[in-house]
């Protein structure tokens, strides 16, 4: 019988690592096809279910974050004391069965339990994914690897356009949960069988002494760094607006231009495949780059991104046509994802070996409660109050005022983490 790969007792080889990456990627990825895969679906949703935009914004957002921010913490716990790739195989198998169940749901209310497990099996999923990124990659170099991993995201929102739309116009937005959903059980497979568990602390050389820190201490130690707390808010406002966005944008461009769902799909696909996915590593490897000379440098830079982002969807939301608006769009689909991979490689860099996976948690807790769990169901909140005034065009009104109130309170946040993020990262090994 074949011996399972171990890194515990040798040093992490380029081709282990660059495998183990690429299999992280595609997990990522995975992940994000099953979540954003309702956005595309949500005008053949509420058609049948006859449900409003706060509903909708519920069904996106709440119902999914609800599980998925809980969860995250004790299932991080267990990353931090055992087997991060066995809770990452077990994480993709429980949230692609439970996306496939989707797409058997008779109402609303069923579709929203089906989103609730796809929520608590994907909370299993970066808490560990991250940690093992941190003993794969030295500082100098883990944004960048982070930006990779990120790319998970672009691809995954542009294969859930891509086969959703198709899927919705031509067989049943229904099928579109099973096409999507049952390949990731064959993924969990490939990664419990395939991927090796990196030691803890081997691409920084740091001994692990084995101390499990609990969540109380790991908790006072993270809530004592203002950097970490201006990041974490910065972030969660940047994800309100993104996910927002992400899960709006279709309704937007439906009702204001009057677009079919599979042309809809393959423009929105493409965009935040390539310009989102060239936004999520861009971002990372500027990081690491400006960052060679201080990180308060590259988290001013992130600020700036962000204010680009809101001028440039200001032409997205004020555009008079279709056409218009997907090309305006490149841009800000980039910049507004420039914050992520340096933030989540600060938070890896800023606490001891045993607390990076419940460090991870805290942050995508803070993240999707104001991220995820807020964003959609308050902007879909917002476009019902406008509706009357508004009538079809109560979206892009919703959107507009989303980004142009919220970007620029996370760029003043990121600017004033990178204030203190260097004495911050000097007491990162005080519980190793």
């Amino acid at each position: 019988m074949r011996r399972s790969i171990s890194l515990s007792d040798s040093s992490v080889t380029p081709r282990v690592r660059r495998y183990t990456m690429v299999v992280l990627a595609v997990v990522y990825m995975f992940n994000f096809i099953d979540r954003q895969i309702l956005a595309i679906l949500l005008p053949a949703i509420r058609d049948e279910f006859q449900v409003g935009d706060t509903i909708l914004g519920l069904l996106a957002g709440t119902a999914f974050a609800l599980f998925y921010v809980t969860l995250g913490i004790p299932i991080a716990q267990l990353a931090d004391r055992f087997s991060r790739r066995n809770l990452i195989a077990v994480a993709v198998a429980i949230w692609s069965g439970m996306t496939a169940v989707s797409g058997l749901a008779a109402n609303i209310w069923q579709l929203t339990l089906a989103r609730v497990g796809v929520g608590i099996g994907e909370a299993g999923c970066s808490p560990p994914a991250h940690s093992m990124i941190a003993d794969l990659y030295p500082p100098e170099q883990r944004s960048s690897a982070m930006g990779f991993y990120t790319l998970g995201i672009s691809a995954g929102i542009m294969l859930a356009y891509l086969a959703g739309g198709w899927v919705a116009d031509n067989i049943g937005w229904r099928e579109a949960f099973f096409v999507v959903g049952l390949p990731g059980l064959v993924l969990a497979l490939v990664v419990r069988l395939t991927v090796p568990e990196p030691r803890r602390g081997a691409s920084e050389r740091r001994a692990d002494s084995g101390q499990r820190p609990g969540l109380l201490v790991v908790m006072s130690f993270l809530l004592a760094r203002r950097s970490f707390l201006y990041m974490a808010v910065a972030a969660g406002l940047s994800a309100f607006v993104g996910y927002s966005i992400v899960n709006f944008m279709p309704s937007f461009m439906v009702r204001s231009f009057d677009i079919d769902v599979a042309s809809l799909g393959l423009w929105l696909g493409l965009i935040y495949g390539i310009s989102g996915g060239f936004g999520f590593f861009m971002g990372g490897y500027l990081a690491d780059h400006i960052g060679r000379s201080g990180h308060r440098r590259a988290l001013s830079f992130i600020a700036l991104a962000m204010l680009v982002t809101v001028l440039f969807n200001f032409g997205v939301f004020l555009a008079p046509s279709a056409f218009w608006c997907l090309i305006v769009f490149v841009i800000p689909a980039a910049t507004s994802n420039f914050y992520l991979a340096p933030v989540l490689s600060q938070t890896q860099s800023l606490v001891s070996l045993r607390m990076r996976s419940v460090a991870s948690a805290l942050l995508l807790l803070i993240i999707n409660v104001i991220g995820l769990a807020m964003g959609p169901p308050l902007t879909g909140f917002l476009s019902d109050i406008l509706e009357p005034g508004f009538g079809n065009e109560s979206m892009r009104y919703s959107l507009l005022i989303v980004t142009s109130v919220l970007l620029p309170v996370a760029a003043w946040c990121y600017f004033m983490a990178g204030k203190s993020i260097q004495v911050d990262l000097r007491r990162a090994h005080e519980h190793d």
